[in-house]
């Protein structure tokens, strides 16, 4: 059987170079980023996923599966990338505080459905990421200060195995497989629904404050004040905008899993800073969560660099607004710790964040931009390399970074021993392939 012959097998759509819609089907969502695959197969359903594994285990060929493309590193020549977006159901359980996702499934979809019920999953910033995706590299969101990373909710995994062999793994059925799917990467089986626990939110104050540049240093002084004795509730994450054709602001996002009064209350600091442009704080309903951060929604090619801080005093602040944003678009700092900080017995291999506080550079990718970010985000690492740690949270990997600067010594050489264990034959990849 050749790849063409998967046509006859398979009830979703197979497409080879020269095919009309291939390009299409394997751009990732970041346009930056290149996908030189030998083809695509678009799996109608997890019965698809098996045949499509079979036949590359026998083919020697490698399948790298994304959903909808977020966190694609472009180290995919000549596999087969599989597009599991048609596997997007989601069930609530409400009595059990559970929900179903199929691996297509998109965070904005589940927080739609659980969010009437009182509930919300541990959704990061974007709505229109995938939930499996997000959850198979961690996941830190808006609510990880206080429940940890995503992928510790994960109870239940619906895979298909290096041999073809649809399974479901939990804690007690594979505890290897089950510790390594939370939060190792796709490196180990193509999922193809998971099962994670969902939690109150009677309440969810938040929203975005901008001001102009000019209020940048009042704002970061603010930022240190709120979040040296913020509760485990509270999130606040503060961005140097600059928006290709508009004046540079400063922000500052916002979260709170309680009642309004208290939020406010928590956050009459910001009250103190005067000529805000807008103000959008308020109580949020679930399903609108991905309305704070604002991120955009459509593909767009840019370049992010990630990084963490082992603290952020005076001196760091002066780093960071000695120079201008420009030519980057946004330089983001969020607040860690709280539950992210503590190893809980039942994690999964994400382990835990010591680090306060996560950096993130984003800019254009644009041919003639391209050059000049990565110099600027060079640039800002360079300025505060006594206070970047070396180590990344596997979820904000990018292109040009590993699965070894995400994980300890002793837990990558786990996670390398259940891989080769479970994928000898190196039938599935990563993004960020934990062999490489």
């Amino acid at each position: 059987m050749t790849i063409n012959d998967l046509r006859g097998v398979l009830k979703g759509r197979v497409l080879l170079a020269g095919d009309d819609g291939f390009e299409q089907a394997a751009t990732a969502w970041n346009l930056t980023v290149k996908q030189p695959v030998a083809a695509v197969v678009e799996a109608a359903d997890a019965d698809d996923v098996a045949a499509l594994v079979r036949y590359a285990r026998r083919a020697g060929m490698t399948v790298t599966a994304q959903p909808s493309g977020h966190g694609a590193s472009g180290d995919v020549e000549g596999l087969i990338l599989l597009r599991t977006g048609l596997l997007n159901e989601v069930e609530v359980r409400a009595q059990e505080r559970i929900v179903r996702v199929g691996a297509g499934a998109k965070w904005g979809q589940v927080l739609a459905a659980a969010g009437p019920l009182g509930l919300t999953g541990l959704a990061g910033s974007a709505p229109g990421v995938s939930v499996t995706g997000y959850t198979l590299g961690g996941g830190v969101g808006w609510f990880s200060r206080k429940y940890g990373f995503a992928s510790d909710s994960v109870r239940a995994v619906d895979i298909v195995d290096a041999h073809g062999e649809p399974g479901r793994v939990t804690a007690e059925s594979d505890p290897e497989l089950f510790w390594a799917l939370r939060g190792g990467g796709g490196d180990f089986a193509v999922v193809t629904a998971l099962e994670l626990e969902l939690y109150p939110v009677p309440v969810l104050y938040g929203g975005r404050v901008i001001w102009p540049e000019h209020r940048t240093r009042e704002v970061y002084d603010a930022f240190l004040e709120i979040t040296a004795e913020a509760p485990r509730e509270l999130s606040v994450w503060i961005n140097r905008l600059q928006p290709p054709g508009a004046s540079p602001m400063v922000t500052l996002d916002l979260a709170y899993l309680g009642e309004a009064a208290q939020g406010e209350d928590l956050l009459g600091r910001i009250d103190k800073i005067e000529g805000a442009i807008s103000d959008s704080r308020g109580v949020v309903p679930v399903a609108d969560l991905g309305d704070i951060a604002a991120e955009p929604t459509d593909p767009a090619p840019s370049i992010a660099r990630a990084e963490l801080l082992t603290g952020l005093d005076a001196d760091a602040v002066e780093r960071l607004l000695a120079k201008p944003v420009e030519p980057l678009i946004n330089v983001q700092i969020r607040h860690l710790g709280g539950a992210l900080a503590e190893l809980d017995g039942g994690a999964g291999a994400s382990g835990a964040v010591a680090e306060p506080y996560l950096l993130g550079l984003v800019g254009l990718g644009l041919p003639h931009a391209a050059d000049a970010t990565r110099a600027k985000q060079a640039e800002v690492v360079a300025d505060l390399e006594a206070y970047i740690s070396g180590r990344k949270p596997y979820t904000v990997l990018s292109p040009g970074d590993t699965a070894a600067q995400s994980f300890s010594g002793a837990t990558l050489a786990r996670l390398r021993e259940i891989k080769r264990a479970r994928d000898p034959h190196n039938v599935f990849r990563a993004n960020y392939p934990v062999l490489g």
